[in-house]
């Protein structure tokens, strides 16, 4: 019993022997609560302690008290059944509760998509089916001059709808990633070209962070080195910030707008799509900051996020490169 405790206890003094105020350290699915005065110690417990470390235990967790002589008890029936240290290991996270997951966010994102598809294709206005049409060919360029001139508001409207995506893919790439499984982002975002927030939920839904580390090379490949480009964040920053201003003179088109909105299933769908995307944007931008670790300098930027467009864009044009992780060299295994 006394030369397995101390084999046990072997593994643990290096890490008791550092003044810590209140320590949680899971142990075979338990807890452990190390309580510490701070005071003078020296490593493993030597002499110049002058206060004792205790580990309380609850529900058959370890149980470790330490005197100031040095001498130390062990007492856990786990232990003693297996006879061997190497039984106690200290969780980051990898144990028994990896895999759990809290699905409640994804059942009301699927709830809150499914809701909004139903609206889209039941409740939303659609009073001006052909004349929607005609909307469409003319702002895909598809009709030639014809003498009619189109709404600025909605023409601006569609261009941004335009560079949303861009801004997506820049949040979600490389940092939106999920590495819990193997689903990846960019069909959703190819997606969103056409279907806006309408594709991007499905993928919010599947979501699940962390995010995969960032290798050095892979900075400089497609499409990545496209969108961490300064440049790309510039002309996205600039092409939205000039449609604002461009739909902004244009004052007299925002009542015959609103009408369109009240009556065209296109312009009231693509409203809403435009609401949709400014709504999730700051959640994230905050995602990205604290992927890059940049919070704390940046987190004045999270406030401005909320602003439609213009934040998200604003952010992206100033914020770091993430952080890359080296690529291990590969080795033939032979030895001489």
């Amino acid at each position: 019993m006394l030369a397995s405790s101390n084999l046990v206890f072997s593994n643990f003094s290096l890490l008791l022997s550092l003044p810590f105020n209140k320590t949680l350290i899971p142990y075979a699915g338990k807890s452990v609560y190390h309580l510490n005065n701070a005071s003078e110690s020296s490593n493993f417990f030597g002499p110049k302690m002058k206060s004792p470390i205790m580990l309380i235990e609850k529900k058959g967790v370890i149980q470790i008290s330490c005197t100031s002589k040095g001498t130390q008890s062990f007492e856990d029936p786990e232990i003693e059944k297996n006879g061997s240290a190497d039984k106690v290991v200290s969780s980051t996270g990898n144990g028994s509760g990896e895999g759990r997951r809290d699905w409640t966010t994804s059942i009301m994102l699927f709830l809150f998509w499914a809701a909004v598809i139903y609206y889209v294709f039941n409740f939303s206005p659609n009073q001006t089916p052909s004349r929607d049409m005609y909307f469409l060919e003319k702002l895909l360029n598809l009709k030639g001059d014809d003498g009619f001139r189109m709404n600025e508001v909605l023409v601006s409207l569609w261009y941004i709808m335009g560079l949303w995506p861009v801004a997506y893919s820049m949040l979600l790439l490389p940092t939106g990633r999920s590495s819990k499984n193997n689903i990846p982002v960019w069909p959703f975002l190819v997606l969103s070209f056409f279907g806006g927030a309408y594709a991007l939920l499905p993928y919010f839904i599947i979501w699940r962070p962390p995010p995969p580390p960032v290798e050095e090379g892979e900075l400089r490949r497609w499409p990545l080195n496209l969108l961490e480009s300064k440049i790309t964040a510039g002309v996205l920053c600039a092409a939205g910030l000039g449609l604002i201003i461009y739909s902004g003179f244009h004052i007299g088109d925002w009542k015959e707008f609103y009408q369109y909105f009240r009556e065209s299933k296109l312009v009231h769908v693509t409203c809403l799509d435009f609401s949709l995307l400014s709504a999730f944007a700051p959640f994230w931008v905050y995602n990205d900051m604290t992927s890059r670790k940049c919070y704390e300098k940046y987190s004045w930027l999270l406030p401005l996020s909320v602003i439609p467009f213009l934040g998200p864009a604003t952010y992206l044009l100033l914020r770091p490169s993430p952080p890359t992780e080296a690529v291990p060299l590969k080795t033939s295994g032979k030895t001489e």
